[in-house]
C-alpha cells in the first residue's frame, strides 16, 4: 500500500495495516482530511487534516484502539463544526494552484519525511516533468484528459520514467483530495505502460564469457575500477547506485552496511570474491570505495560506459547491467537458495517481489528429473520399460 492512499477505512482494513520502514498514512475516502498514521514501531492512530489560517495542519485524534472508525469520523465533523481556538471555519479556501501545494503543504506532508536518495529522484520528478506541465493549474483545474496527454507524450521516449512520474502525481493528487480540494484523483484511471516482463538472466556459458571479457579489462589501469564494480554488482545483487555510492565507512568486517538503499539502511553479506574486489582497491583518503577520478571527494559518475563494450564483447548485448542482480537472484534459487533468503540478500521490501524467480528452480527440478530417469534406464540395462510390459 503506497504512502497517500485512498480507501474507504473499515475497523477490519486498519487491523490489516502493516509497519514499515517509514511511517505512512492511508486517508479515508468518506471523509476528506481525515486518515491513519502507521508509525514504524506499529502504533496506529488517526489524523485530521485541518485549516489553520491558511495553512494545513495535522492534528491526531488518538490511538485506533480507542476509537472505531465511524467514532473518528464524527469526531472530524465535531471539529468543523465546533473547532478549536485557531481553527478556521467558514467560507472554503481558494484552491492554490499545483506548484503552491507542492511547495507547501505536500512538501511538509511527504516530502520532508523522504531519505535524501528519494528526494534527489522526487525533485528531478517535479522539475522535469510535473511542475512545467501542471505547476500553474489550480488543482481543480486537472483534468484526466490533460494528464493523459501529458503521459502519452513522456511514454513515447521514456515509458519507465513515465510510470514513476504517473505514480508521484497520483500521490499528489491523492493528498490534495484528502486536502479537500479536489472530491476526485484525476489520475486514477490512467493505466501504467506495461513492463518488460523479467526474462533476462545469464546462463552459465555467459557468464563465463562475461568474466573472460572482464579479465581483459582488469588489466588495464583506466578500466579497472569499472570492471570491479561490474564484477561487484554480479557477485552481491546489489543495485547500482548502491555500489558507485558505496562509503569506505559502509565496508565492514561481516558485510556492507548500507545507510541509504532503496529500502532503507540493510546489510549485504560478503562472500570471498566479492571481498576480494573491495580489498584490492586503494585507500586514497577519498570517503568513496570508487571515488571520481576528477574530484575523490565525491563519487564516482554512476553511468558505466565501459558495459556497453564489455556486453557487445561477450555477446550479450540484451543484457542491461541491473540484469546482473537479475542473475544472482536466479542463480540463487536454481542453487537452492530459500526465496526468502534470496529476498534479504536483494534487499527487498517483501517476499512477494523475490517470488518473480522461484519459478527458475522448476528448470534444474526438470533437469534433474530427466539425469535420474537416465541413470535408472542404464541400471535397467539401457531399456526403459514399455507400457505393456508385466
Amino acid at each position: 500500500m503506497a504512502d497517500g492512499e485512498r480507501m474507504k477505512l473499515t475497523d477490519a482494513a486498519i487491523v490489516r495495516f502493516r509497519p514499515r520502514e517509514r511511517e505512512y498514512t492511508v486517508w479515508d475516502n468518506r471523509v476528506a482530511g481525515l486518515g491513519v498514521r502507521v508509525r514504524s514501531s506499529g502504533g496506529k492512530s488517526y489524523v485530521l487534516l485541518l485549516d489553520m489560517g491558511g495553512r494545513t495542519k495535522r492534528v491526531s485524534l488518538g490511538p485506533v484502539s480507542l476509537k472505531t472508525v465511524e467514532e473518528a469520523r464524527r469526531e472530524c465533523q465535531a471539529r468543523r463544526t465546533k473547532p478549536e481556538p485557531g481553527e478556521k471555519t467558514g467560507p472554503a479556501r481558494p484552491v492554490p494552484p499545483f506548484r503552491d501545494f507542492v511547495a507547501d503543504q505536500w512538501k511538509e506532508a511527504h516530502f520532508d519525511g523522504y531519505k535524501p536518495s528519494t528526494k534527489k529522484g522526487v525533485r528531478y520528478q517535479l522539475a522535469a516533468q510535473l511542475l512545467p506541465a501542471f505547476g500553474s493549474k489550480p488543482l481543480d483545474r486537472i483534468r484526466e484528459t490533460g494528464i493523459r496527454r501529458w503521459f502519452d507524450r513522456y511514454s513515447r521516449t521514456a515509458p519507465g520514467n513515465a510510470n514513476h512520474a504517473l505514480s508521484r502525481l497520483r500521490q499528489i493528487l491523492n493528498f490534495a483530495v484528502a486536502c479537500g480540494y479536489i472530491k476526485s484523483n484525476p489520475a486514477a484511471g490512467i493505466a501504467f505502460n506495461r513492463r518488460r516482463l523479467l526474462t533476462r538472466f545469464l546462463s552459465r556459458e555467459e557468464l563465463g564469457r562475461l568474466h573472460a571479457v572482464l579479465d581483459r579489462y582488469a588489466g588495464r589501469k583506466r578500466d579497472r575500477q569499472q570492471a570491479d564494480i561490474i564484477r561487484l554488482l554480479l557477485f552481491t545483487g546489489c543495485r547500482k547506485s548502491e555500489i558507485t555510492g558505496l562509503g569506505w565507512s559502509e565496508v565492514q568486517d561481516y558485510g556492507l552496511v548500507l545507510a541509504d538503499s532503496k529500502t532503507g539502511r540493510r546489510t549485504v553479506p560478503l562472500g570471498s570474491q566479492a571481498r576480494a574486489i573491495l580489498d584490492r582497491q586503494p585507500r586514497t583518503g577519498s570517503p568513496f570505495v570508487f571515488p571520481s577520478l576528477l574530484d575523490p571527494s565525491r563519487p564516482r559518475n554512476p553511468d558505466l560506459p565501459l558495459w556497453y563494450r564489455v556486453r557487445c564483447e561477450a555477446g550479450i548485448e540484451d543484457c542491461r547491467l541491473h540484469d546482473l542482480r537479475h542473475t544472482m537472484a536466479s542463480h540463487a534459487v536454481m542453487n537452492g537458495v530459500p526465496v526468502p533468503v534470496v529476498s534479504r540478500l536483494l534487499g527487498h521490501s517483501n517476499v512477494q517481489m523475490t517470488l518473480r524467480y522461484a519459478h527458475l528452480a522448476d528448470r534444474d527440478i526438470e533437469a534433474a528429473a530427466e539425469r535420474t530417469g537416465q541413470a535408472v534406464a542404464q541400471l535397467m540395462g539401457g531399456q526403459m520399460p514399455s507400457g505393456n510390459s508385466p
